[in-house]
């Protein structure tokens, strides 16, 4: 008997805004592949609490186990059952691998600097958002964190040896980007997912990837204007949103009332603690165990639903 399937699985993230679960593209992949499969979790949003600081999110924890990383996270969840890719074909598993590592090596980079770097957008999205979620003082320390951490990941990824400055790898990278969901549109064409009548884990990763582009108020991005022109995508995170994530969800835990002589003195011993730590993403999926998962029927489209509707 698996133990595991009684212990109840808690998955602390980011919270959500903009229409969206979860702001953050991992956090997001995680919360989709658990209403595809049908898994059970408790969200935890870290807003306004000291894991802002502490935490990787996303983050699962169920019982003794602590998962971290989406394809970590993503593979623990097979191995509880809980597999949105079981009916896929080994090509169609072949293919989904494929497209996973394209968003990461294209897409990645683009959304990074989009959110991260591109000043317009930093200073009046992302910044301020990610410090209105994180308890002083650390609403000084996250943001920017984050964003030299998304800086440095597109430069080791993008840069080549020797690394370039930002501004000599931005054209390639939106270049790449915009490659990237030219044929994440062409595959996926006039379908509801990528494979077949139900989501997988690739529908997983490109709405993780595509939902806070498409849904952010963003004063300046090139990229959100060219996904905009390929309706197909952005009608798939529509329609994911409307069919998986439609009920209202529970607002973020009130902040957390703490000494602020205490929070100064822990966060200047985090920081030093942390200050030379590199954050790393393997998001490589591993084989998944072949037992028949546990997931919910598959649930109609908003396309479908439309076209069963009699006159």
């Amino acid at each position: 008997m698996n133990q595991n399937m009684a212990t109840t699985m808690e998955l602390r993230c980011w919270g959500g805004d903009w229409g969206l679960p979860s702001v953050h593209t991992e956090c997001l992949i995680v919360l989709a592949y658990a209403k595809f499969s049908g898994a059970k979790v408790t969200v935890s949003p870290i807003d306004w609490t000291w894991k802002t600081l502490t935490a990787t999110v996303p983050e699962l924890v169920c019982g003794d186990s602590v998962v971290k990383e989406p394809a970590q996270i993503l593979n623990f969840l097979r191995k509880q059952r809980f597999n949105a890719d079981y009916e896929l074909t080994a090509r169609q598993g072949a293919d989904t691998m494929a497209y996973i590592a394209l968003l990461e090596e294209k897409l990645h980079p683009a959304l990074l600097h989009t959110f991260w770097v591109d000043a317009e957008n930093y200073v009046n999205v992302t910044r301020p958002w990610f410090a209105s979620r994180s308890p002083f003082p650390l609403n000084f320390l996250i943001p920017c964190r984050q964003a030299s951490s998304a800086l440095s990941r597109i430069l080791l990824t993008k840069g080549e040896s020797p690394l370039h400055r930002i501004n000599e790898v931005e054209g390639k990278i939106y270049s790449d980007a915009k490659e990237c969901l030219n044929l994440l549109s062409y595959r996926l064409g006039k379908a509801n997912y990528f494979f077949g009548s139900s989501p997988a884990s690739l529908d997983a990763f490109v709405f993780g990837f595509l939902a806070p582009l498409h849904k952010a108020s963003l004063p300046s991005s090139p990229l959100q204007n060219h996904l905009r022109q390929l309706e197909n995508l952005t009608c798939f995170c529509d329609n994911i949103l409307a069919v998986y994530f439609s009920s209202s969800h529970p607002g973020p835990p009130p902040p957390i009332q703490e000494t602020v002589d205490a929070n100064l003195q822990i966060l200047a011993q985090l920081v030093n603690k942390e200050s030379n730590l590199i954050e790393k993403m393997d998001d490589n999926l591993r084989s998944s165990p072949q037992h028949k998962p546990h997931r919910p029927d598959p649930k109609p489209s908003l396309a479908n639903e439309r076209s069963s509707t009699p006159a």
